[in-house]
């Protein structure tokens, strides 16, 4: 079914099932309508990836550290120094789905190696090296486990479940999976940045942009995040920073578009492809960072980024 402000009509075509598509993407279409009112489809296209900013569009690239120099083939060699420091690059870490839990502690283990590689513990010289470069970690959403099995205990010692209770109800409160996770990010703040991304089960309001988790769950992280700048100085990037979902920042001079995952999992209950690369890259393609948003995500009506236009 394609659909403008002029109407919609139904498609058809050998061309639609080359095609991975969902409800709201941006396409045109060529071809003819035949007797039935059927849109027979030719050829189609979608806007394809937008034009790309250059690096540090919007910031300064760092600066050599080494005296200044007077000599002209000092300064050349400054330069080509800087030049070979950017070509070099440093690397972006990314992980999803944590699921810190008051109860369940099966991925107890994984987390400690993460840990251990992302400190430089691991007595790997390929592995450190690739540690030591890493510039920012950015969580991308489930850093808490969903537990749906509240769990009460009757006078001789069995457990039963919980029965329902409508409303807040105090004594559900677990604040173990948020201690968990504060440790978690405490452990590793003073050696590397962190950016952290709610996602589905995460406590942040549900539609789509989620709120930034708020700093008071995290006694310990918060105190590295961003300070108020001076008169004068200029603003220095947060060590923890907790953003929306979706978030749009920038990571060593690159544009950066970050989601929890939501619109991923929401266009995977309609196509038939596990690729969820390639679901990513369609969306891209589609520039439109949600588009089954608000059929069957829930996104609030006066947000504007879906639309994904340069990054």
């Amino acid at each position: 079914m394609l659909e403008d402000e002029s109407g919609r009509i139904a498609l058809s075509g050998s061309t639609l099932e080359r095609e991975m598509l969902v409800t709201g993407c941006i396409v045109a279409v060529m071809g003819t309508e035949n007797a039935e009112g059927i849109f027979e489809v030719v050829d189609m296209k979608v806007p394809d990836l937008a034009p790309q900013t250059e690096r540090w569009h919007t910031s300064d690239p760092p600066k050599s550290n080494g005296a200044k120099k007077t000599k002209l083939e000092d300064v050349d060699e400054d330069m080509e120094m800087d030049k070979r420091a950017l070509s070099n690059g440093k690397k972006i870490a990314i992980v999803s789905g944590l699921g810190f839990s008051g109860s369940n502690t099966d991925n107890s283990l994984q987390v400690s190696l993460l840990t251990e590689f992302l400190l430089g513990e691991a007595f790997d010289p390929v592995t450190q090296n690739s540690v030591s470069q890493i510039s920012r970690l950015i969580i991308a959403g489930n850093s808490i486990a969903l537990d749906d099995t509240a769990v009460s205990h009757d006078t001789i010692g069995n457990t039963r479940k919980a029965q329902k209770k409508y409303g807040y109800d105090a004594s559900a409160y677990n604040p173990a999976p948020t201690e968990h996770l504060d440790n978690f990010l405490a452990s590793l703040l003073p050696s590397i940045p962190i950016t952290l991304i709610p996602g589905f089960t995460d406590p942040a309001n549900v539609s789509l942009p989620q709120q930034p988790i708020h700093n008071a769950m995290f006694p310990q992280s918060r105190a590295y995040g961003l300070i108020p700048a001076s008169n004068g100085e200029e603003q220095q990037p947060a060590w923890f920073d907790a953003v929306t979902n979706p978030w749009d920042g920038e990571v060593e001079g690159w544009k950066m578009l970050a989601t929890g995952g939501q619109n991923v999992d929401d266009v995977f209950k309609y196509v038939e492809s596990e690729d969820r690369l390639g679901m990513l890259e369609a969306m891209c393609r589609w520039r439109c960072c949600a588009p089954t948003a608000p059929d069957t995500l829930c996104k609030l009506w006066s947000s504007n980024y879906y639309i994904c236009t340069t990054s």
